[in-house]
């Protein structure tokens, strides 16, 4: 989070992974396309909090309708977002509004100590089946989607991950890889610093963090965090996934 990105208007990271559908990404990319607007259309003021609750509840209930008769579609998604705003005490200040509902994360990471300062907790119904959003599911924003509030300092790193990434990598994995992968970027002195962007050196990160999961998802011999939850079940899976 660069200086200069002070002070701030809200901006938001949101993501969406779709469950099992006739569509596979329907209802993962329509509600995320309604979180979006809801979330730029809302009201902010310097003395009140953001609701990004009551702006997944609306998507919810627009990607509900526009699902329904005559074109019905089944499916479901878990939801993650990340609303970057100020405090309303200190309005120079950001704070990250973190919503939840299913089993992927937002990781927030702070590279000059490689220290955790925030993570979200998985919801479940039981193993593998997390709280979701859609066709046949009981749960809904309103009730099951939780929001914490972060305090950011400059320069923390913001992660946003399904499980495709968590399912395959340990924190401290997730945490080595986009610190050296930082390091990695800032210090290579051959790229044209001129034609080389913010926006460019994140991509270089998410890009070395996925083919890291990657790596490991597609080894069915490797260990990973989801062979040990489902051996934690009684389940005898290995490899990652």
């Amino acid at each position: 989070m660069p200086r200069e990105s002070l002070p701030f208007t809200s901006q938001e990271t949101l993501m969406l992974d779709s469950i099992l559908t006739h569509q596979p990404s329907l209802w993962s990319r329509l509600t995320l396309h309604f979180w979006a607007l809801e979330t730029e259309k809302a009201a902010y003021s310097p003395t009140t909090e953001p609701n990004p609750i009551a702006y997944l509840q609306a998507a919810y209930e627009l990607t509900k309708q526009a699902t329904s008769e005559p074109n019905e579609w089944h499916g479901t998604t878990t939801a993650c977002g990340a609303l970057l705003s100020s405090d309303t005490d200190r309005p120079d200040h950001p704070i990250l509004y973190v919503t939840q509902l299913g089993d992927s994360q937002i990781l927030v990471v702070r590279p000059s100590t490689r220290e955790v300062v925030f993570r979200t907790e998985e919801q479940w119904h039981w193993f593998d089946c997390p709280r979701q959003l859609g066709t046949n599911s009981p749960d809904t924003p309103n009730d099951n989607a939780v929001v914490d509030r972060v305090v950011l300092q400059e320069d923390d790193v913001v992660l946003a991950m399904t499980d495709g990434v968590v399912d395959n990598l340990w924190e401290h994995e997730v945490v080595t890889n986009v610190v050296e992968s930082m390091e990695k970027w800032t210090g290579d002195k051959t790229k044209d610093t001129e034609q080389q962007t913010y926006a460019d050196g994140m991509r270089f990160v998410a890009q070395r963090l996925v083919n890291a999961a990657r790596e490991i998802a597609q080894d069915p011999f490797a260990e990973s965090p989801y062979m040990e939850k489902a051996i934690d079940e009684g389940l005898s899976i290995e490899g990652g996934v």
